[in-house]
């Protein structure tokens, strides 16, 4: 993993403290720590993601997390919409980023764009 963290603001943490819960569930993230309006999630030798609320919102981000399989790259889309996520790219190859790209897209409950990808070639 190249980073510790990746940190952003959220306009209501509760609804995306929800959605990241749902979400990345498929991908086998949960939350590892939680304060007042603020939580991360990951695996414990993993980088993580923290949201909270507070500052301003800097404006959309871009996060991109490993899946291990293309079933979970489906699980997390499916979840995502479910968890309130707005489509932003159905589960699917995406040969112009790389051969055995297999990505899916969300935009969560701020804007911010969501990816599950797997680089993982076939099934």
């Amino acid at each position: 993993m190249i980073f510790d963290h990746i940190g952003f603001t959220v306009t209501d943490f509760a609804r995306s403290r929800a959605f990241f819960v749902s979400a990345l569930a498929p991908l086998g993230l949960d939350v590892l720590a939680e304060g007042d309006g603020w939580a991360m999630i990951g695996r414990a030798a993993d980088g993580r993601l923290w949201f909270g609320s507070g500052a301003a919102m800097a404006g959309p981000v871009h996060v991109g997390f490993h899946a291990a399989t293309r079933g979970q790259v489906r699980a997390f889309h499916a979840a995502a919409l479910a968890a309130g996520g707005r489509d932003n790219g159905a589960p699917g190859p995406r040969p112009q980023y790389s051969p055995n790209y297999y990505g899916a897209f969300v935009f969560d409950p701020d804007g911010n764009n969501i990816e599950a990808v797997c680089r993982a070639a076939g099934e």
